[in-house]
């Protein structure tokens, strides 16, 4: 129940868990009553308190080696098995002491070993820890005279043991969920720093491209033809206004590409660039589930067009699970094709959507991209 509420309450009620576990330790000595009430029956004095001092220390150890147990364990860690040895033999020479005392019913504190050995040692030394414990309470009561063998000893033995085993286990499983969460936490703020990084760059980038290339014809034409590049100046304003617009809605995991309007603003900006482009007249024939990847594919592919190519014409051919850019130019050597970002970052949007992605040069000599989805 300490571990639901941890997760259902938050940290603080978990830190809080942690930081009293002790108590939970001293609720369970209670069954250290029966031999603190033999030890006030015995005749002399001196046995009196050597018995209850036994008893005190032994209770002790047994709450100090639980809560260092349990802090170890919030601390993702195992209980330095020093100080878990050392604690069972100092209970076990208690115990012995007991037996001297009071005889064989000292042996029901055998349980609390068996539970902290459970707790506290590797499996293979825990369980057999409580064979021995096992062997020791069946078999020596009936080697002492006057001993009475208990029996329930063995049965409460062993069923305490299994019962620290399984706690101890819901501890390990709790610890493994709660980094499992952490580590999905973390990937998730990396892949959204991805995302956004790569958002940023194709879209910047295919917008910066036609700007400059705006720019570049507005810089040649203001002289020989004013109207005109006063148009193109305009258009290079709507075009950063757009760009700063995309990098918001980017940032704030809005931004949809659609290749329908990629097809325009591919149109646009190749005859900025003075580049031929043969494109289909719509893109109603993609799919749905196609159209934001087949938009990121053809808006890079363009960029690179522009950018890189060199080339007179660029042509798009699309169907409903299939598109193809490909360019006249001088293309991209084949040996660094996927070095770019954007051609990166295209890989992984494809993989992302169990696609297939194919570039290298095309049957013009230039460059070609191809994109398949699932």
């Amino acid at each position: 129940m300490s571990n639901m509420t941890a997760e259902t309450d938050g940290p603080e009620t978990m830190g809080r868990m942690f930081r009293f576990g002790w108590v939970f330790g001293m609720i369970w000595l209670f069954y250290l009553v029966y031999p603190l009430g033999e030890a006030l029956d015995q005749p002399e004095l001196w046995q009196q308190i050597a018995g209850v001092a036994a008893v005190i220390v032994f209770g002790a150890t047994f709450v100090v080696t639980f809560w260092a147990f349990r802090n170890a364990n919030r601390n993702n860690r195992r209980l330095d098995l020093r100080w878990a040895w050392t604690s069972l033999i100092v209970m076990a020479l208690l115990i012995l002491l007991l037996a001297l005392l009071l005889g064989s019913v000292a042996f029901g504190a055998t349980i609390y070993m068996a539970v902290l050995a459970m707790m506290t040692l590797p499996s293979r030394q825990a369980w057999a820890g409580v064979a021995v414990l096992v062997a020791i309470v069946e078999l020596v009561p009936r080697i002492v005279p006057d001993w009475n063998p208990g029996t329930f000893f063995a049965f409460q033995l062993i069923v305490s043991a299994v019962a620290a085993w399984g706690i101890t286990q819901v501890f390990r499983r709790n610890h493994e969920l709660a980094e499992a969460r952490q580590q999905l936490a973390d990937l998730a703020v990396v892949a959204e720093r991805e995302r956004v990084g790569r958002d940023v760059h194709d879209i910047l980038g295919h917008s910066l491209t036609v700007i400059t290339v705006k720019a570049e014809l507005a810089g040649r034409l203001i002289e020989i033809d004013p109207a005109r590049a006063a148009i193109e100046i305009g258009q290079i304003e709507a075009l950063a206004r757009e760009a700063l617009g995309d990098v918001r809605s980017t940032v704030g995991g809005m931004r949809r590409v659609d290749v329908a309007a990629e097809l325009g603003n591919a149109r646009s900006a190749l005859a900025a660039a003075d580049i031929d482009a043969d494109l289909p007249a719509d893109a109603d024939v993609v799919s749905l589930r196609n159209r934001e990847l087949f938009g990121w594919a053809l808006r890079e592919a363009v960029t690179n067009v522009i950018r890189h190519s060199g080339a007179h014409t660029c042509s798009v051919v699309i169907d409903a699970n299939h598109i193809v850019i490909s360019d006249d130019g001088c293309g991209v050597p084949e040996n660094s094709a996927n070095d770019g970002n954007g051609l990166r970052g295209l890989a992984e949007r494809v993989k992302a959507a169990n696609g297939s992605l194919a570039v290298g040069r095309g049957g013009t000599g230039g460059f070609r991209v191809e994109v398949r989805s699932a």
